[in-house]
């Protein structure tokens, strides 16, 4: 069986023998990671069973140094702190409720197609998915700055939907590329969650998000494709909804949010998951023979009836020691092809 039927043995809920997995870094920690193996094809070598890319605008620094990054949205982030991968944005584009000043963003066709094509090229076996990351909420707080965008949700419902609506059409545009391919999924990055609740509550989730996720995931599946959603934090007060609309796998899996063992029982026959090792309170802090036991235990709760794929909750950040790295990916391994 190849990685890539696994994994979509996985997300239809069937059980295979074979656990999917998959790993990924920050910049900063794949440094780390490299320096210590001397490895610099480290990430190649990890057996994981997913290959992906993520359209977010292509941030570029304009300013040679400057770790101001500018995307084709008209974004600049700023990446001058800690966080060397995203940054925070510089200064909002959109200031007032007024549709007008929304900036056209440039839309990178050929950049798109060909990372879509050299992806595919060197997807071997594994399951391969392209998709838009900062598609929805996310792509409106750029713009407009998260205290904004939560004032806007509340009190400003016209210039919201007017602003959703345009957001909308332009990752249309971009799935449609994705279409053209043949890709096994779309993923949406979009984050909607925090430690405990939703950033902007399930009433106005629905009102806003839900609406036109549907019409992006109708859109992804028109060729048959399986749709995965990322988003940070505690969002199982919408896992109905999402449901509903059509999603096939939810991203990322937090165990310092969601106890795995209800969360498996409750959601597990209609949700497929990825995720559950924790980049929080486990990688950074535990020693490699805990990291073991914690990933053995994570595994036997989420594995059976299939819907899931082993992972860290997100790409493995700076602070995670290197030996933590491979304790954490030698249990992968072990639980993958576990005979259970």
């Amino acid at each position: 069986m190849t990685r890539r039927e696994a994994v979509i043995r996985a997300l239809r809920h069937e059980e295979c023998g074979i656990l999917p997995y998959h790993m990924e870094f920050t910049s900063q920690e794949y440094e780390k990671i490299v320096r210590a193996t001397g490895d610099p094809d480290f990430a190649d070598k990890t057996g994981g069973f997913l290959c992906y890319t993520q359209y977010w605008g292509y941030p570029t620094e304009r300013i040679p140094g400057s770790e101001r990054f500018t995307d084709d949205f008209g974004v600049t982030w700023n990446r001058s702190g800690a966080d060397k991968d995203i940054g925070v944005i510089d200064s909002p584009l959109i200031g007032d409720a007024d549709i007008s000043l929304y900036p056209e963003p440039f839309l990178n066709e050929a950049r798109i197609r060909e990372e879509c094509e050299a992806l595919l090229a060197s997807r071997g076996d594994r399951f391969c998915f392209a998709g838009i990351g900062f598609s929805m909420f996310e792509r409106m707080w750029s713009y407009t700055g998260m205290e904004d965008a939560l004032v806007y949700m509340a009190s400003e419902p016209a210039f919201t939907h007017a602003l959703l609506d345009r957001i909308l059409a332009f990752n249309l545009r971009v799935v449609d590329i994705l279409n053209d391919y043949p890709f096994d999924a779309v993923y949406f990055g979009d984050d909607w969650g925090q430690q405990r609740g939703m950033i902007m509550g399930p009433k106005l989730w629905r009102e806003y998000l839900k609406p036109r996720l549907a019409v992006l995931y109708a859109r992804a599946k028109k060729n048959g494709k399986f749709v995965i959603q990322h988003s940070c934090g505690d969002i199982h007060e919408v896992f109905p909804d999402l449901v509903e609309i059509g999603l096939d796998c939810y991203q990322t899996v937090q165990p310092e949010i969601y106890d795995l063992a209800s969360l498996k029982r409750d959601w597990g026959g209609k949700l497929a998951f990825w995720g559950a090792v924790s980049t929080q309170k486990d990688l950074p802090v535990r020693t490699p023979e805990e990291l073991r036991r914690i990933i053995r235990e994570t595994a036997r709760i989420m594995r059976p009836g299939g819907g899931f794929i082993l992972a860290p909750t997100h790409a493995v950040p700076q602070d995670v020691p290197p030996e933590n790295v491979l304790a954490a990916l030698d249990a992968f391994r072990e639980e993958a092809y576990r005979d259970h």
